[in-house]
């Protein structure tokens, strides 16, 4: 009997496993479409939830949770030291980046004008 067309996605998930599977890994234990389906989502939040959530609650008040979320977003892509880009923020390291990989502008080269 043939098969329909495995659509792109599910041909990604199937094989993601069996890389996981090959590897010795076991995959996470969330359920499809959650941050939990996501192995980096998962350590976000366990980050988010031990920096922000659990050290600085009680909430009173939704603007008060929403005040800090907003802070901890900016400190985590601005100022946190990440072991990814050598422990510096990622602030400089995109900076320092783009120093190197930026290619200088070739100068033009003004024509040389001849009556012939």
């Amino acid at each position: 009997m043939l098969q329909g067309p495995i659509e792109p996605k599910q041909y990604l998930s199937i094989r993601y496993t069996e890389r996981l599977e090959d590897a010795g890994i076991t995959p996470s234990v969330g359920s499809v479409g959650d941050s939990y389906d996501n192995a980096a989502a998962e350590a976000l939040n366990r980050l988010f939830k031990t920096e922000v959530i659990h050290r600085l609650g009680p909430w009173r008040t939704l603007e008060h949770v929403e005040f800090e979320v907003l802070k901890w977003v900016d400190w985590y892509n601005r100022d946190r030291l990440h072991s990814w880009c050598g422990d510096i923020p990622p602030m400089e390291f995109e900076t320092a980046y783009y120093a190197d990989n930026t290619p200088s502008p070739t100068p033009v080269e003004e024509p040389h004008l001849t009556l012939h």
